[in-house]
């Protein structure tokens, strides 16, 4: 069966999962091995940066072995990496082409502005040299399209899209976190590409679920729920970071499920969410950003929904994982956690539930304060 390619901005159309080549990093030859996999799985799209350190130099490599094999999916890969904000003009020409360089290409398909997550960086864009950078990129044939990233707020995000600097998006879209699926919508509306980051991993750690959230899930392992609850909302495509050929299988079998959620599919996620706002017990945070702001600059909803999935979904691990990265991530994460809160109440009328928001961030930072963990690309 001929693997579905989905429309991704005013680039070549994309499978329905990409390559992400974070995971891939302890040598050329696993590199080799999961970019061959890829290939196996239907895959035509990946994704790279200078900033997953050996990660570009490793996929050139593996490019350049695969194309004196004939081995590349009809059309040819189709390639986005990404630029830090910030860099100035001649600077950022140095380092496109040197991406260029590594990847052994001549013209990228994509390049992403790596991390939108400031109003400092949409103004990189907007009105700085950033601007400069991309239409120079474009206009010298070097890249075909431009996008960015985002870890940032949804106003930020909206503004990003809004704005039209850009053909494309990757933005952080969870079956258990749809608060930016919104904003996904939009984008594909008017005509943009949108990659769903790390639905795996990031969207709870769903390859290693709890027990909780399987028996919700049932008939359907998590994963497998969440890639349908992506691939049926008809988003340009979903990264898969993958450390070896195996990490594939599941997007191998599930390449050409992208028809609308079938009624079994259907329950299954009204009882994922009606199951976790049972076990929140009227305390569940809609992330409607109404208690903000807080004179503390605490980041109530963030917090709040690290809760939810926390005592939702018994996601331990991973809700204590991302607590804990709290002020050591620069802008790609919160900088207060729930210890900053002074309990002064000025967010309580706000709250359309109501909620006791000084208690339950007590209660989140007694929940997930826990031994800080490395992050994986730091």
């Amino acid at each position: 069966m001929t693997p579905l390619r989905r429309r991704f901005g005013i680039g070549r159309d994309v499978s329905v999962f990409t390559l992400g080549t974070m995971r891939a990093l302890s040598s050329p030859k696993q590199m080799l091995a999961v970019v061959r996999a890829a290939l196996a799985a239907g895959i035509n799209h990946i994704e790279t940066a200078p900033a997953y350190g050996p990660a570009e130099n490793f996929l050139g490599s593996a490019l350049q072995e695969l194309y004196k094999k004939g081995e590349e999916p009809s059309g040819g890969w189709v390639i986005t990496s990404k630029l830090l904000p910030g860099v100035d003009l001649n600077d950022g020409k140095r380092q496109l082409e040197a991406i260029l360089q590594r990847l052994g290409i001549a013209k990228l398909d994509n390049l992403a502005v790596h991390g939108l997550n400031q109003p400092e960086h949409l103004n990189w864009v907007i009105e700085g040299e950033g601007g400069e950078l991309l239409r120079w990129a474009q206009a010298q044939g070097l890249v075909t399209q431009v996008g960015f990233s985002s870890h940032g707020s949804y106003p930020l995000i909206q503004e990003a899209i809004e704005s039209g600097h850009f053909q494309f998006c990757s933005l952080h879209l969870h079956l258990l976190d749809p608060e930016r699926i919104p904003l996904a919508d939009k984008a594909l509306q008017s005509g943009m590409g949108v990659m769903a980051i790390s639905p795996a991993d990031k969207g709870g750690r769903l390859q290693a679920p709890s027990q909780t959230l399987i028996d919700d899930c049932n008939p359907f392992h998590p994963l497998e729920l969440a890639y349908r609850f992506l691939l049926a909302r008809g988003f340009s495509t979903l990264t898969l970071g993958a450390a070896s050929a195996s990490d594939l299988l599941m997007a191998h079998s599930m390449m050409n499920l992208t028809g609308p959620l079938d009624p079994k599919e259907q329950k299954a996620i009204e009882q994922v969410r009606s199951n976790s706002y049972q076990r929140l017990a009227g305390t569940h945070c809609n992330q409607c950003r109404a208690c903000l702001p807080c004179p503390n600059d605490v980041p109530i909803p963030e917090l709040l929904r690290l809760r939810n999935l926390r005592i939702g979904h018994d996601l331990k691990a991973f809700t204590e994982e991302r607590y804990n990265l709290i002020g050591r991530a620069g802008h790609w994460w919160e900088k207060i956690d729930a210890s900053s809160c002074e309990h002064c109440g000025k967010c309580l009328p706000h709250c359309p539930d109501q909620l006791a928001i000084p208690d339950l961030l007590a209660e989140t930072h007694q929940l997930l304060a826990a031994t800080p963990r490395r992050r994986l690309w730091s």
